[in-house]
C-alpha cells in the first residue's frame, strides 16, 4: 500500500471514534486532510468541528461542515490529528505543518486525543524528525542559543528565502540531533525558554489511542 493509501485507511477508522451530535477537534496535515474528507461524508451527524489552522478551517468549510471558535467550546469528546513521530508511550512530534500551538491548544479542550498515521511514524525514541519549536519572531536568535545549548541543532525554517510565519504571526525553529528518551521534561525545559510559545512535543498530554496504518490493516494502540 502507498503512503496515501495507509494514511486513507486510518482516516476512516477513525471516525468510529466521532461522537454523533458533537463538536469534534480536527488537526492539521495531510493525514489530517483524509480525515476531513471522510468526516465530509458524515456531517449530517456532528455539529461542527474546531480547527487547529486556516487551512483546516478553509478545508472543514468546504465539506460544508460548521466550523466554530474555540472561545465558543467548553469541552469536546474528541480531538483527531496526525502526529510526526509516535513513541510507544503515546508522546508525539508535531508541527511538521507549523501548526503545533494551535494544535496543541484544540486538543487540550478535547476528552480524547485520537492520533492517525502510517506505521512509519512510530518509533522507540523520538528526535530523529526535527522537533519544532513556535517563538516570537524578536526572539528567535536568542531561543536558537538556548536550544544549542541543550544539545540540539537549531534551524530556523524557511520557504522562499524568508522565515515560515505561522497563523499566529510566529517563527519556527526546527531543532535536528536530539535523542528525546524524557518527553515531558524536554517538553518543560524549552517551554520554559523566554521567547517560546510551544514546543512540538506532545508528551504532558499525548495520545489516548493511535490508529497506525500498516501493510496489515489498521492497528489501534491505547495508552
Amino acid at each position: 500500500m502507498t503512503q496515501d493509501e495507509l494514511k486513507q485507511a486510518v482516516a476512516k477508522a477513525a471516525i468510529e471514534y466521532v461522537v454523533d451530535g458533537e463538536i469534534i477537534g480536527v488537526g492539521t496535515g495531510s493525514t489530517a486532510n483524509f480525515f476531513i474528507d471522510e468526516l465530509g461524508k458524515i456531517k449530517h451527524r456532528i455539529k461542527g468541528a474546531v480547527a487547529s489552522s486556516e487551512a483546516t478551517a478553509e478545508r472543514l468549510r468546504s465539506h460544508g461542515i460548521t466550523v466554530f471558535d474555540l472561545n465558543e467550546v467548553e469541552t469536546m469528546p474528541v480531538y483527531i490529528d496526525g502526529a510526526d513521530e509516535i513513541n510507544g508511550g503515546g508522546a508525539m512530534i508535531k508541527g511538521g505543518g507549523a501548526a503545533l500551538t494551535r494544535e496543541k491548544i484544540v486538543a487540550s479542550v478535547a476528552q480524547k486525543f485520537v492520533c492517525i498515521a502510517d506505521g512509519s511514524k512510530l518509533v522507540e525514541v523520538l528526535g530523529k524528525f526535527p522537533l519544532p519549536v513556535e517563538v516570537i519572531p524578536m526572539s528567535h536568535a536568542v531561543v536558537a542559543r538556548k536550544l544549542a545549548a541543550l544539545g540540539g541543532e537549531p534551524r530556523l525554517r524557511v520557504k522562499d528565502g524568508k522565515p515560515v510565519v505561522t497563523d499566529n504571526g510566529c517563527y519556527i525553529i526546527d531543532v535536528l540531533g536530539l535523542s528525546i528518551t524524557d518527553p515531558a521534561d524536554v517538553e518543560d525545559k524549552i517551554n520554559n525558554i523566554v521567547g517560546v510559545v510551544t514546543n512540538g512535543l506532545f508528551a504532558r498530554q499525548g495520545a489516548n489511542v493511535c490508529l497506525l496504518g500498516t501493510a496489515d490493516g489498521v492497528k489501534k494502540l491505547e495508552f
